[in-house]
């Protein structure tokens, strides 16, 4: 059945943003950078929308589509640019050492609103997919592949395309596909983190233990707080490449060079398929909290192993839809 169902430009315009979510989520696990995978976007659906009359309905649009955004990615990884947590790029911080030492914008691996880049699928199978691989530990270990490889395993571990799917979407036999996709499950192998635990939706006990964390941070209750860590927990700030160890470390720096986040509240939302949250700080020059953070945090076997907070807020709060300020009562 071809797809050359289009009469009108609203038609064509509908039809091509019913695919934004899931390109968006492909481009963001491509590039690592929210707004990147974003623009990515853009390009691909204005191309598209530009040659839409030349498009034959040889493979379906959703084919299409994903042709034109890989062909945009590979060409935006041409400048050899790969991201990067804090956490693959040293070891951790003795926090008698911790000093803060901003990167610039474009080192590091951005966080992203489920919303943006989930599309909502009936297979709960599927949605699980979807949510582990755009986890942080998951697009981070991305990031090791070449270009085509990572294409290649997104394509086809992600997306279940067939083989033979993706040598016609790269214009590569099925023998390279198969081949390529060998080399980057080594290399994911070698590279992707600890596993963390599903959360969707979050079971009782992943509940409780997120509400104690906001008790015990909102608290500033280091004790509470030290509870709920992993001992090997890390604590990660973008734009700065430090990065802390265990509970105590971590505890230290907030008493110490974070002190100023006492007395903050946090708003939950989601990123990367796991909990998060919108850090408020007190303002210092009024009433109400303002931004500091968003918080994407890790759950593992009943513990706190990874709380990863994200400092740019001029970018982060408007991207995942936040307010620029809470009033003095917010709860």
């Amino acid at each position: 059945m071809s797809d050359l169902t289009a009469t009108t430009d609203t038609d064509i315009d509908s039809r091509l943003e019913g695919h934004r979510v899931e390109l968006t989520g492909y481009c963001y696990r491509m590039l690592g950078s929210a707004f990147e995978a974003e623009d990515a976007v853009q390009d691909t659906l204005v191309r598209a929308w530009r040659s839409f009359d030349k498009f034959e309905g040889r493979s379906s649009l959703r084919s299409w589509l994903y042709r034109i955004a890989t062909n945009v990615c590979l060409d935006m990884l041409n400048a050899g640019n790969k991201r990067a947590r804090p956490v693959d790029l040293t070891g951790p911080t003795p926090l008698a050492q911790a000093a803060l030492n901003p990167l610039p914008e474009n080192t590091w691996l951005e966080p992203m609103p489920d919303g943006r880049i989930l599309p909502t699928v009936a297979d709960p199978a599927e949605a699980a997919v979807a949510r582990e691989s755009v986890r942080l530990a998951f697009v981070a270990a991305l990031q090791h592949l070449p270009p085509k490889q990572r294409a290649v395993l997104i394509l086809r571990e992600v997306l279940a395309w067939k083989a033979s799917e993706v040598a016609e979407l790269l214009d590569t036999s099925v023998a390279s596909v198969n081949s390529a996709l060998q080399r980057a499950r080594a290399t994911l192998a070698e590279h992707e983190g600890k596993p963390v635990d599903a959360a969707n939706p979050l079971d009782e006990e992943q509940r409780k233990l997120l509400e104690r964390y906001v008790a015990a941070f909102e608290g500033y209750d280091m004790a509470a707080l030290t509870a709920l860590l992993h001992e090997d927990a890390v604590m990660t700030m973008p734009p700065f490449d430090l990065w802390l160890q265990g509970h105590d470390d971590i505890t230290g720096f907030m008493l110490s060079i974070g002190a100023g986040c006492a007395g903050s509240r946090l708003v939950a939302t989601s990123a990367n398929g796991t909990p998060a949250f919108a850090h408020y700080k007190p303002n210092p020059d009024g009433p109400g909290f303002v931004p500091w953070a968003v918080q994407v945090i890790d759950v593992s076997e009943g513990a706190i192993t990874g709380m990863h907070c994200f400092l740019d807020t001029p970018r982060w709060f408007p991207l995942f839809g936040l307010p620029d300020h809470l009033d003095a009562d917010a709860a």
